[in-house]
């Protein structure tokens, strides 16, 4: 696998955080496609199938790797930017969704590599490798809330994570920790993680934490995330019927904002 760019970056904000890449001359990072927030003159751009950390790959080989991707509900294309340039130029990227954004160095990570939650990667240093994961075990793909596939991401350079709301960073050593599916954002990958009751049956249909928790046991890293955005989603449809009143499409969000509209004339 080829070895990483050295990109230096920046975080920008607070709830709606832009990651700032500086880019030397001939540097790239690869985005999620859409990603982007702003950039430079001299930064170009290509969407590409693949991540490019092997380029010696035949073609099919790139498919092969890239369409994998599609089964995590990501793009079949990755964004290069490239420093076409001979000075230092900047290039930006922005969550879709309030939260905040994870810098992690993978070379730190003593397996070279960490297993994140679909949806969660924004982008990294060309040369990081973009795979799949499947979960070891049958219950944990029904129940996990994000089914049997997670995105595993190595190499040896930067990556920018994003999650909703607050990040907590946890280290576990040699534990157990019982999360809210949704809430997990992203984990050391030789943690085990399986899926487990939420308590005996009345608890587990009244006490409102949902049917199952995941668990992660064992020793390393796990990065979790307190609002996750399916949760916001939910609260914002719960609620939308009763911002909208008594209008013609009721209880759509264009019929929500169009009742906030009328009552501003």
């Amino acid at each position: 696998m080829q070895k990483a760019h050295e990109i230096e970056y920046e975080l920008v904000g607070d709830d709606m955080q832009v990651a700032v890449i500086t880019l030397d001359p001939n540097e790239t990072v690869i985005a999620e496609a859409g990603s982007m927030n702003w950039m430079e003159e001299d930064i170009t751009f290509e969407a590409k199938i693949g991540d490019g950390s092997d380029p010696d790959k035949s073609f099919w080989g790139k498919v092969w790797d890239a369409g994998k991707r599609v089964f995590t509900g990501e793009s079949l294309f990755i964004t290069h930017f490239t420093n076409a340039g001979n000075k230092r130029r900047q290039v930006s990227f922005a969550a879709p969704y309030p939260g905040k954004i994870i810098p992690i160095d993978l070379k730190d990570e003593p397996s070279g590599n960490i297993l994140c939650q679909k949806d969660a990667f924004l982008c990294a240093a060309y040369g990081t490798k973009l795979d799949i994961a499947f979960t070891k075990k049958l219950g944990t793909g029904f129940f996990g809330g994000e089914g049997f596939i997670l995105e595993k991401i190595s190499g040896d350079g930067l990556l920018f994570i994003h999650a909703g709301g607050t990040i907590i960073k946890k280290e576990s050593n040699n534990e157990t920790l019982r999360i809210d599916t949704g809430c997990l954002v992203a984990f050391s990958p030789h943690l085990d993680y399986n899926i487990e009751r939420a308590g005996n049956l009345k608890s587990m249909f009244f006490g409102g934490e949902g049917l199952f928790l995941a668990t992660l046991k064992g020793t390393g890293t796990v990065y979790l995330q307190s609002l996750p955005l399916s949760r916001l989603a939910d609260r914002i449809v719960k609620h939308a019927p009763k911002i909208g009143g008594s209008r013609k499409g009721e209880g759509s969000i264009l019929g929500s904002l169009g009742g906030l509209i009328d009552g501003d004339r």
